[in-house]
């Protein structure tokens, strides 16, 4: 009996430690867990507000697009997510100057490129550095650490067959840039890539999937509240609204959310109609044409497809390291116009999204990389691998990914990114983007998504399909700035099943194509498929001469 209690007293003496090393431990990964989930949210909420921001500020602006407004509208953002980040952590004890130490880049993915926001050595040329001596105001420094956007970087790829080597540029949706040299010609083109797609020269008959798209109604929006009711008729060309006073002068808005007035008119064009749906069309189809029968581009293959240095591109990887795209493998036909290029699913979007990830995430690698040359923080930064549902947000709209790296949370050192998407821009038309109005004539007509059941029977002439960003709310004031309120472009009313119950949606359906091919009435393909050109060919585009563009609308 004795010799069992020695036996329990030494389990006891050995045992003992090891349960309360055991137990704390324990305590130690489950406080680890707890920090890392809290600074998981952080860095979440700070993604989040920063997009918002970039939401507003594009939302309220009609020169969004130009490239000084549109980096000014992502510098405000990434202002925002460092001072939501500190306030966040400010608990912690982080304050903004620490915190963005340990932040290596921010990335801004927009329709055809994305932006960097990260630190970097301000590198000056020796003509420049003359230039900058003599002037006492200047406040560049050579060698200096400066935080700040780093130059766009376009979602391009260079292609190689016999004698063709182009670069494409490709969009967030079936947009594409060609620049380069094939068949003999020198090429400098773009536009949207389009199937289904047929035109007869002698009536001008635009046909897309089975509808003849053509004029629709002049669009109108309400703008406040004055002696005009507040409602304007208006064109949207290249991204800037133009709206039409009573007496036949036009005017728009400015950022500030004032009125101003333009000199030209175009009351030449402004006949009660709007053609900017029929014009996305045909000019898709004559694109098309040159593509295939000029430019002898419809052999042009994945495997043609090579780097800065002309080797070609092998294969991408997905974060459990399968081939997920390989481009050698693949073969898939670019223009491949028999493929119904528009839908998720054909060899050119297999493609197109194949390029844009191949992009950022070779470019990010580098930038987080070259932090750990010029930061301050004793840790080796880098690329984490991306989830392939974050690939999936990244590669279809507008997107913040922010990364949090080296910050001490206990048992490890945390290393944290966030992706939040942003689905109501003036950067980019999707599929998705498109609402439909059943009266446009009644203000209290409500709206729908696409899919919403019943819409087939219950469109008719009198429907409209209209941009969701348009029923944001808007600011507006006087010039002075002396009075400011808030109005909404729309006052139609959204339906409660879309948008909250999220019921009343038409399933089984791999895509709206699909869907909108499966009904018998078209008419409600027809307004869709006519918002959807209109505001795709009214936004802005940098390929575009801007001067020549609006030309071609004014008196």
């Amino acid at each position: 009996m004795m010799k069992y209690q020695y036996l329990a007293v030494v389990f006891v003496i050995i045992m003992l430690p090891i349960s309360l090393v055991f137990s704390a431990y324990i305590g130690t990964q489950l406080d680890t867990l707890d920090l890392q989930i809290s600074y998981d949210t952080k860095l979440d909420n700070a993604t989040y507000d920063a997009i918002k921001a970039f939401q507003l500020n594009t939302v309220n602006s009609t020169t969004s697009d130009i490239v000084n407004s549109k980096i000014r509208d992502i510098e405000a953002a990434a202002n925002s997510f460092f001072t939501s980040i500190a306030t966040n952590f400010n608990m912690a004890g982080y304050n903004s100057d620490i915190l963005q130490q340990y932040v290596p880049a921010l990335v801004f993915t927009l329709y055809d490129g994305f932006y960097i926001y990260s630190p970097f050595e301000n590198t000056l040329d020796e003509e420049t550095r003359q230039q900058l001596q003599n002037n006492t105001s200047a406040t560049y420094v050579g060698g200096e650490r400066v935080t700040g956007l780093k130059p766009y970087i376009y979602y391009s790829c260079r292609y190689v067959q016999g004698t063709t080597d182009v670069v494409i540029t490709y969009s967030l949706d079936n947009y594409v840039t060609i620049q380069g040299q094939a068949n003999g010609k020198k090429i400098n083109d773009a536009g949207y890539l389009l199937s289904n797609l047929t035109y007869n020269a002698s009536s001008g008959t635009v046909t897309y999937r089975g509808v003849e798209i053509s004029e629709e109604p002049a669009l109108k929006e309400y703008i406040g509240n004055d002696s005009n009711g507040g409602q304007y008729t208006y064109i949207k060309i290249n991204g800037v609204k133009y709206y039409r006073e009573n007496d036949g002068t036009w005017f728009t808005i400015t950022t500030s959310g004032t009125k101003q007035p333009q000199s030209e008119s175009f009351n030449a064009y402004y006949n009660d109609f709007n053609d900017m749906g029929y014009r996305y069309y045909k000019e898709a189809y004559d694109f098309q044409n040159r593509i295939v029968n000029e430019y002898g581009l419809g052999s042009l293959t994945s495997a043609n497809a090579v780097d800065q240095n002309g080797n070609p591109l092998t294969n991408i990887q997905d974060d459990e390291g399968n081939i997920i795209y390989n481009f050698m493998g693949a073969n898939d036909r670019i223009f491949n116009f028999s493929d119904d290029i528009e839908e998720p699913d054909s060899d050119f979007n297999n493609h197109r999204i194949a390029v844009i990830r191949y992009v950022v995430e070779n470019n990010l690698a580098v930038a987080l990389a070259n932090y750990n040359r010029v930061g301050t923080v004793t840790y080796e930064f880098a690329m984490p691998k991306l989830a392939e549902e974050d690939w999936d947000k990244i590669l279809n709209n507008v997107c913040l990914i922010s990364f949090l790296q080296g910050l001490s949370i206990g048992g490890k050192i945390y290393n944290g990114y966030s992706v939040i998407n942003n689905n109501k821009n003036e950067e980019v038309v999707t599929e998705n983007s498109i609402y439909i109005v059943q009266n446009r004539n009644n203000i209290n007509s409500e709206y729908h998504r696409v899919t919403h059941t019943g819409l087939f029977d219950s469109v008719d002439n009198n429907s409209l399909g209209v941009f969701n960003v348009d029923f944001e709310r808007k600011t507006f004031g006087s010039a002075q700035r002396e009075t400011t309120f808030y109005y909404y472009p729309h006052y139609y009313l959204g339906c409660y099943t879309c948008y909250v119950a999220q019921t009343n949606t038409a399933t089984g359906y791999s895509n709206i194509y699909d869907y909108l091919d499966s009904g018998s009435n078209k008419t409600l393909a027809k307004i869709y498929y006519t918002a959807l050109g209109r505001e795709r060919y009214s936004m802005y585009k940098v390929f575009r001469n801007p001067d020549d563009h609006i030309a071609q609308f004014r008196t």
